[in-house]
C-alpha cells in the first residue's frame, strides 16, 4: 500500500505565491510519474502539471507553476506564483509507483487553493 500525503494550500490574494507539497510512502519500489491536477466547483479535474520522463504543464499555468521533485524523498512540489482567481480549486497529486511488481495509481488526499482579495 501506498499513502500520497499533501500539504500546503490556503488562502493567497491574486498576485501571491503558494507552494504545494506531496510526500509518498509505503511499498515503494520505484516512483514513474508523479503530478497534479486540480478539479474547481462545478468542472471536471484537469491537468495541472506532470514530472517523467518530461515535464508538462497546463497551458493556463505555463510561466507561473513549477513542478519539480525530490526522488530521495518521494516526493514532488508544486510552486504557484503569480495566482489568479481562476486557479482556485482543490489540488491533487498523483504518483504512478511500481510497488516491487505491481503498478498502480495513487491520489493524495487534496488541498484547497483560493486566491480572492
Amino acid at each position: 500500500q501506498v499513502q500520497l500525503v499533501q500539504s500546503g494550500g490556503g488562502l493567497v490574494q491574486p498576485g501571491g505565491s503558494l507552494r504545494l507539497s506531496c510526500a509518498a510512502s509505503g511499498s515503494i519500489y520505484r516512483i514513474y510519474t508523479m503530478g497534479w491536477y486540480r478539479q474547481a466547483p462545478g468542472k471536471q479535474r484537469e491537468l495541472v502539471a506532470t514530472s517523467g520522463t518530461s515535464t508538462n504543464y497546463a497551458d493556463s499555468v505555463k510561466g507561473r507553476f513549477t513542478i519539480s521533485r525530490d526522488n530521495a524523498e518521494n516526493t514532488v512540489y508544486l510552486q504557484m506564483n503569480s495566482l489568479k482567481p481562476e486557479d482556485t480549486a482543490i489540488y491533487y497529486c498523483d504518483a504512478e509507483v511500481n510497488s516491487y511488481g505491481s503498478i498502480y495509481r495513487y491520489w493524495g488526499q487534496g488541498t484547497q487553493v483560493t486566491v480572492s482579495s
